[in-house]
């Protein structure tokens, strides 16, 4: 692993410069993923996987398919979610969202090099690994790794402030596919409590 960053400037680009590349080429994305979630004693929890849609800038979607039906969605300054099974939907302001949504870092709606100190972590099974640790120590959460193995994305790691880690694989990634833009527009559902971080 020690011979990674060698490797990859050698093949002139930087993991890091890999990151920037893959996001100036990510104008929409479509993936599917798989999500758990680790606590701080280091025991797995809650599995979890639906479908994953990006459109830079600035709109995302995570559709969360099982083992609960739940909506992450953004298309503009707020992200709302969307829990159908407790019939509530919680909006943040983007800014406050990134500890909750760590696809804020790909929506180009963040200034990376500005928030975030970006260090690559080198090569390891295939897959090349960056940092990003947030200048801001209010931030929600302390670092969040990013993988992307033969230049696409294939895995995030997410670090809160309290031990717990939460872990991302996606597959089946599809770039620069015409999505509808209703996937990023949200509106609640009738009858549901709505809590808004104005």
């Amino acid at each position: 692993m020690h011979d990674a960053p060698r490797q990859a400037s050698s093949a002139g680009q930087t993991p890091v410069d890999r990151l920037h590349a893959f996001l100036a080429r990510a104008g929409s994305l479509q993936a599917d993923f798989s999500q758990i979630v680790i606590n701080e004693k280091g025991d797995e929890g809650m599995k979890s996987s639906g479908v994953f849609y990006l459109q830079r800038p600035g709109k995302f979607r995570w559709d969360y398919q099982t083992p609960y039906r739940q909506q992450i969605v953004s298309g503009g300054n707020k992200v709302w979610f969307y829990d159908e099974d407790l019939a509530q939907v919680t909006a943040k302001k983007l800014n406050s969202a990134i500890g909750s949504t760590p696809a804020l870092l790909l929506s180009g709606n963040v200034a990376l090099d500005k928030n975030f100190t970006i260090e690559s972590q080198g090569l390891e099974d295939g897959v090349y690994w960056i940092k990003l640790t947030p200048r801001d120590e209010d931030n929600g959460f302390k670092q969040v790794l990013i993988g992307l193995e033969d230049d696409q994305l294939s895995g995030m790691e997410l670090s809160d402030n309290f031990g717990q880690l939460t872990r991302i694989y996606f597959s089946h990634l599809q770039l620069g596919q015409k999505l509808n833009p209703a996937l990023f527009e949200f509106k609640p559902p009738a009858g549901v409590d709505v809590f808004d971080d104005k």
